[in-house]
């Protein structure tokens, strides 16, 4: 085997070794605290058989603030006083139950997917954080979750880069042997794979794998085409908006492994191949770049070959020549003769002023 191809292996290896015990960290960290969250609220939201469930607007979402339990609020809490005064009266509820309601409405979405914090989940969020995607469906509330994240990207982050850069490193050398193979089985006059062809290559395989998990990710996520295409992109470009989440319904993690696993490797290996297409693209535009530089050397050399400096031995004066015979052609009483020791010493005259 390979050099190369032993060192990808090893930092795949590697990387899938840190994947699990950071998920197995944050398991211990974090899973006991989001168990005893969800006890506290479904022990302070059941409903006794004579009173009525509190009838909650399907239109209310959660988007920031985090109170001293590390239990997020929802929108509601920056809007003015008046709308929360309105909406206790309409509904007659106390302001302690519009909390709750608050409380609620944030935390139910994300224990729809399960425990977010087992082992499935944990590993999940681990895959989010060395991939630098950050969706933001899941975050760390102990003071311990958080100061291992912080130091488990450090070290996360740059591996997974190199990892990522590694595997398509070795994506192009695939491509390469597969494009040359068929150039040869074609009868092509040049057989050699370029880097056009190697860019056309990577990107039908990035369009490949972002249409495919489009469509799976529809049919698992209930979402519309055309939303799950946009989550690809925004997964495998690492721009993590977090408006679309996958795994996060019908208890996902603990029921469906088979559609993790797929998540998992949709995430990586997606994250490969664009990383072989980005490669692609920075060493075109670092070949551009030493071509131009290239010709602007060769350029400037040629503008000086026809200019030549010499030293007068006798005056210390600088004698510039585009043409080594032109001295010679100055008559004889307007010159004075100068020895220059460069080009093999030969003598030239230059016209005296």
């Amino acid at each position: 085997m390979k050099r190369q191809n032993i060192r990808t292996l090893s930092l795949v290896v590697c990387t899938f070794t840190y994947l699990l015990i950071g998920a197995a960290v944050f398991d211990a960290l974090e899973s006991e605290t989001e168990a005893r969250r969800w006890e506290f609220l479904k022990s302070k939201c059941a409903v006794r058989p004579t009173e009525q469930p509190l009838p909650l607007p399907p239109s209310l979402y959660p988007t920031a603030g985090d109170d001293n339990n590390g239990i997020k609020c929802c929108f509601f809490c920056f809007l003015p006083k008046g709308v929360k005064a309105n909406f206790v009266a309409k509904y007659n509820i106390t302001p302690e139950d519009y909390h709750m309601i608050e409380i609620v409405i944030t935390e139910n979405k994300p224990h729809k997917a399960g425990p977010q914090w087992k082992f499935a989940g944990a590993f999940y969020f681990a895959t989010v954080v060395l991939a630098m995607i950050g969706y933001g469906h899941s975050t760390p509330v102990t003071i311990g979750g958080k100061a291992f994240c912080m130091a488990y990207a450090m070290v996360g982050i740059p591996l997974g880069l190199v990892m990522f850069q590694s595997i398509g490193e070795r994506l192009n050398k695939f491509a390469s042997v597969v494009i040359r193979r068929a150039k040869k089985y074609l009868r092509c006059q040049q057989t050699e794979a370029t880097e056009m062809n190697l860019m056309l290559a990577t990107g039908l395989l990035s369009s490949v794998i972002i249409t495919t998990g489009a469509a799976v990710f529809s049919r698992y996520e209930g979402w519309s085409y055309f939303d799950s295409f946009y989550y690809c992109f925004v997964t495998l470009t690492t721009i993590g908006f977090g408006d679309y989440v996958a795994l996060q319904n019908d208890q996902a993690l603990i029921n469906k492994p088979g559609y993790v696993a797929l998540s998992l490797v949709f995430i990586l290996f997606g994250l490969a191949v664009v990383a072989a297409s980005i490669n692609l693209l920075v060493l075109r535009f670092m070949t551009m770049n030493a071509e131009d530089i290239r010709r602007e050397e060769a350029e400037m050399q040629s503008s000086v070959d026809g200019l030549t400096t010499y030293e007068c031995e006798s005056t210390g004066k600088l004698l510039s020549c585009a043409n080594l015979n032109y001295c010679s052609e100055i008559e004889e009483e307007d010159t004075s003769v100068c020895s220059c020791t460069c080009l093999g010493g030969n003598s030239f005259t230059t016209h005296e002023h």
